[in-house]
């Protein structure tokens, strides 16, 4: 501890109650980032205790301390390189002995912990006891009970962290434990290696940096193999002990540490540090309640409607409100219009930021509703039970069990994110597995892609826009597998691998905690509509409005507006100052006609137009015009981009965009749009290539070959369905 201040880390295993701690500790004095050079979201508040200024930070939730995922490494990472004063191991009270496991690698690693036994109600409901003082003495570390969703325990904890941080200032000391005469002699050997070479730079211990890898981390073999010729010999060491426990124990040096290591945890058990009175054995309440919930056929139909019935609810409450954003930003749009001069400075405002912007905005009402029933199911225990049913759907289509939180991720429940959906999937330990995961998971329905999929169903089917939802994430799921299952029977060739998971107990969630969760995904998708949306609209203007109108085109437009008001000036003469409405509204149209037909014109000049353009020889069989296929491409670099664009072309396209209708009213009116090309480009986005950011990702996980041939498979394969789409559709 330093002067007043502690640097607190929580961390446990998913679905153990921690950031349901973490929001009960800090409440809404937190920020949201990321952590240095991947997309796993850190999360940090702040508090005072006792006079003492308290930094948390909510490391992502993990199994183990070897990095086979991008949030087990950022975990890691920052244990190691910020060194935090003390740990706070949230454990699942319930499930003490898996929770355990991930306390034994943090003693091993060295490193102060405080023990957070979360959810005791639950533990004393279903007739067990836990003996915290012998769990203390035997780990020599402090142990708190505590049940986190209704803050019972917090001041303990915090009260415990701080002393024990006070008292315990000596170099972190690492637990030492057995692993058996041939794991024990390779490591010893290992060890003095290390030591020798200076490893790390003496930054972690050199008995754990062997345990690394002997466990196959690949991240500590990676820096190892940088580190000169001393790993040649530690790799030969490995090497050995895996061909021996091969032959003598048909093992490997992986399983054999984890079967110690839970050895470890049982002989706790044993000497009664958890009791369980016989007479009251029975099956808990999540048990009864997943009897019906996963049952083989009930489950999926329930499933089914759980998803129904969130994007009917959605679509029925945030209908009102999201018609008063899109009245406030067409208030918005006129205002400038009215208070900037006409020019490009009013074009850039009107048409560029609020048009483009503006347009991804209007459709917040919509997604905080939406996230927060997603951030419901979540601190229910849902999405576990979601993952569980579709292991048996995804073993058809060649997938893994292990598949379908990266799906989930990814957007399977609409609101994902593609980038940390890909680099979950390095779960999986099978190469081929996880390649086919990693090409398929991109076709969830992302966060980004919601508002488009929001503004063709609300604006084509607005009296089914919930079933259309529903039938969206349907496709988009379907289109992955069925993909998964061609590339698993061709270019990724290769036998399915079992799946296990546990069930983590049912919760009422809070109403604190999902509020929470709720806001930090709204603010993430507000953040990036006024950061990266507001800079690729800025270009995007750039692109639809230079190069400008030649001047002899302009010339002509100038000249028949001329015209006009002199057969204006004209008939006012002959007829004195009583010009009939009905004559004066024909040449009030001609002369407005004549401004949207220069605007369109000057658009399809662009550089952007003139692409679009080019491109709609081929993009009309899918019945997608030039404005659509500006979109489309600037996709690419982030979907949202697409409604943003869609945006501004339209208010590009017509004389005086401040007294414009909303962006749905355009399409509906636009005569080269319909119902079949709204359903042609909804599979389109469905399939065609990955946002920039995500095909980064598909490259760091897999290679950048494989990211490329993401990007044109995806596209070609969208394209195709579209125009099938469209060319049926179009004639039912």
């Amino acid at each position: 501890m330093t002067g007043n201040t502690l640097t607190i880390a929580l961390a446990g295993n998913p679905n153990s109650g921690k950031t349901t701690m973490f929001n009960a500790l800090t409440g809404s004095r937190q920020h949201v980032g990321n952590y240095p050079g991947v997309t796993v979201q850190k999360k940090e508040g702040r508090l005072t205790h006792g006079g003492v200024t308290v930094h948390v930070v909510d490391l992502p939730g993990t199994y183990s301390l070897t990095a086979y995922s991008a949030e087990e490494l950022a975990a890691r990472n920052f244990l190691v390189d910020e060194r935090p004063e003390m740990v706070v191991n949230i454990l699942d009270a319930g499930a003490l002995e898996r929770s355990l496991y991930l306390t034994v690698q943090f003693l091993e690693l060295g490193v102060p912990v405080v023990l957070a036994l979360n959810m005791m109600d639950e533990v004393r409901k279903r007739g067990m006891q836990i003996d915290t003082g012998l769990l203390s003495r035997l780990l020599g570390t402090p142990v708190v009970e505590t049940v986190a969703r209704v803050g019972e325990g917090k001041e303990r904890l915090l009260d415990t962290a701080i002393d024990f941080a006070a008292t315990n200032r000596r170099p972190w000391e690492p637990l030492v434990l057995s692993y058996g005469p041939d794991v024990d002699a390779a490591l010893a050997e290992m060890t003095g290696i290390i030591e020798a070479a200076r490893f790390l730079d003496g930054r972690l211990p050199p008995r754990w940096v062997a345990l690394k890898l002997l466990e196959g981390d690949h991240e500590v073999e990676g820096i190892c193999r940088r580190a000169g010729p001393a790993y040649d010999r530690l790799a030969a060491i490995v090497a050995r002990l895996a061909d021996h426990l091969k032959v003598t124990m048909n093992s490997y040096p992986e399983a054999l540490i984890s079967d110690y290591r839970y050895g470890f945890i049982a002989s706790l058990m044993k000497q009664g540090v958890l009791k369980k009175d016989a007479s009251r054995e029975r099956i808990v309440y999540s048990d009864k309640v997943d009897r019906v919930v996963t049952e083989r056929f009930l489950g999926p139909l329930l499933m089914l409607g759980v998803l129904y019935g969130m994007f009917e609810i959605v679509f029925f409450l945030g209908e009102y409100p999201m018609g008063w954003f899109e009245d406030f930003f067409a208030w918005l749009a006129g205002l400038a219009a009215a208070v900037i001069p006409p020019g490009q400075i009013q074009s850039l405002v009107v048409s560029g930021i609020i048009g483009g912007v503006g347009g991804v905005l209007g459709f917040v009402p919509l997604i905080v509703i939406m996230f927060f029933l997603l951030s419901y199911l979540e601190d229910l225990g849902y999405m576990a039970r979601m993952a569980y049913m579709l292991d048996r759907v995804f073993r058809i289509f060649g997938l893994h069990g292990g598949s379908v939180m990266p799906f989930i991720i990814s957007g399977g429940i609409p609101g994902g994110c593609a980038v940390p959906g890909v680099m979950a999937a390095r779960t999986l330990r099978s190469p081929k597995e996880r390649l086919a995961t990693i090409l398929t998971a991109p076709f969830m329905a992302c966060g980004a892609k919601i508002p488009v999929f929001v503004l063709l169903v609300g604006t084509f089917f607005p009296q089914r826009a919930g079933t259309a939802m529903f039938w969206i994430t349907l496709g988009s799921w379907a289109a992955a597998l069925v993909v998964a299952r061609f590339l698993r029977s061709t270019v990724i060739r290769g036998e399915a691998t079992p799946f296990l998971m546990e069930l983590p107990p049912y919760r009422v969630p809070t109403l604190r905690g999902v509020l929470l969760h709720t806001w930090e995904r709204a603010w993430q998708y507000v953040k990036k509509a006024g950061t990266t949306i507001l800079a690729i609209s800025v270009l995007l203007w750039a692109a639809m409005t230079y190069p400008q109108l030649p001047e002899d085109r302009a010339a002509n437009y100038e000249a028949s507006r001329q015209d006009i008001a002199a057969r204006m000036a004209a008939a006012e003469a002959a007829n004195g100052p009583g010009l009939d409405d009905a004559s004066l509204a024909e040449l009030e149209a001609l002369l407005a006609g004549i401004d949207n037909q220069e605007a369109e014109a000057a658009l399809r000049n662009s550089l952007a137009g003139r692409l679009g353009t080019a491109l709609e020889g081929v993009s009309r069989l899918a019945g997608f015009d030039w404005r659509v296929n500006i979109a489309l491409l600037g996709g690419i670099a982030a979907k949202e981009v697409i409604v943003s664009t869609l945006g501004t072309s339209y208010a590009l396209g017509e004389v005086d965009p401040g007294e414009a209708a909303s962006l749905s009213e355009k399409l509906a009116a636009d005569p080269a749009m319909s119902r079949a090309s709204a359903l042609a480009l909804i599979v389109f986005i469905i399939l065609y290539a990955p946002c920039f950011v995500t095909v980064v990702a598909m490259a760091r996980e897999a290679s950048w070959g494989w990211a490329a041939f993401a990007m044109v498979f995806n596209t070609g394969l969208g394209f195709a369905a579209a125009v099938a789409v469209y060319q049926i559709a179009s004639r039912v």
